[in-house]
């Protein structure tokens, strides 16, 4: 399997996503991680106005896509080659990791990281080295 890196497209989603965490940072004093923000949507909670800013967050992830298809013409191109098992399995998994580790990529990786959190930089590494060490048995062991 073949994968295809796109490095000027890379720099230009990481900058949005640095942004858009600064962006939430510096407004409303939150962290954008993904995990959290979504769970604070479904939650019962007294702050209207948290469940609200995580809720607008949350759309504009989705909303991603479709402003793509607006700008480029067409969808954005993915693969995932996998069964529909396994991609339930993988995600029942990842929801488990961010639950266990109190947090996601996104709120570790790329704003607890930056802040110089200690705790951010262990669970990054952890979560990067168990996603290198699968890819690998995936690729080379498994051969899937």
């Amino acid at each position: 399997m073949e994968t295809e890196f796109t490095p000027w497209l890379s720099l230009g989603g990481g900058m949005m996503i640095g942004a858009s965490a600064v962006l939430l940072m510096a407004t409303n004093g939150r962290i954008a991680g993904i995990s959290g923000l979504t769970a604070k949507i479904f939650t019962r909670s007294s702050d209207g106005e948290a469940r609200g800013v995580s809720a607008l967050f949350v759309l504009g992830l989705l909303l991603a896509a479709p402003q793509w298809l607006l700008v480029s013409g067409g969808w954005p191109q993915q693969w995932v080659p996998s069964s529909p098992v396994l991609m339930a399995v993988a995600g029942l998994l990842v929801g488990f990791g961010a639950s266990y580790g109190n947090g996601c990529t996104s709120g570790h990786g790329v704003c607890g990281i930056s802040r110089g959190s200690a705790r951010s930089i262990v669970a990054t590494v952890t979560f990067m080295a168990t996603a290198f060490a699968t890819v690998f048995v995936m690729r080379h062991l498994i051969g899937a």
